[in-house]
């Protein structure tokens, strides 16, 4: 990785999760649009609104899953809004019985809490209503949704990135911050226009 120095990703990545550390120099898969993913995701969301009832303030289907065209990693990302998500007894145990296992908690991070299942093909984002990260998912969401070229362009990195060795799942995404930041700025001033 680094000759044995510190790595700033793993070292936060570390922090974050509970339970063991996936292994290291994880192979990234992005597979064609699936016509499937939404039906997928309309799966998770009855067993996610089953489990917790109107405690799920919303749940969206997040991430390039949930934007047809969009080359991704095979994996449902969804945003759950609940009213705290530090209170981790009003919703976690629910999820757990409903089949998903609690991986990430990100104090400093909005107070998100990631589920996922056992199979890793599911991933739930958990935030506080009032979270800004919500709305900086549904805005990267809805923009790709509609702009050709950003979808293209997001695409074409994605691939690119794909094919270089990563130690773990979050280098791959810290790679592409810099696009995805880019996209969400095109979406809040388009918003601001209006």
């Amino acid at each position: 990785m680094n000759n044995g120095g510190s790595d700033p990703i793993l070292d936060a990545a570390r922090k974050a999760l509970i339970g063991e550390p996936e292994p290291e120099n994880v192979e990234i898969i992005v597979v064609d649009y699936d016509p499937e993913w939404p039906r997928r995701f309309d799966l998770e969301h009855a067993k996610i609104a089953a489990a917790l009832g109107e405690r799920a303030l919303a749940v969206e289907h997040i991430g390039s899953t949930s934007v047809p065209g969009l080359a991704a990693k095979p994996i449902i990302d969804i945003c759950l809004t609940v009213a705290d998500s530090s209170d981790e007894a009003s919703y976690v145990p629910d999820l757990v019985a409903a089949g998903y296992e609690l991986r990430v908690r990100e104090r400093e991070f909005d107070e998100h809490r990631m589920l996922r299942t056992p199979a890793h093909d599911v991933h739930i984002h958990v935030f506080t209503v009032s979270s800004v990260e919500i709305t900086r998912y549904l805005a990267f969401r809805d923009w790709l949704r509609i702009h050709d070229a950003d979808r293209a362009m997001y695409t074409m990195t994605k691939r690119d990135l794909a094919g270089q060795p990563w130690p773990t799942m979050q280098h791959y995404a810290e790679a592409k911050s810099e696009v995805v930041e880019a996209i969400i700025s095109r979406a809040f001033e388009a918003n601001e226009r209006r």
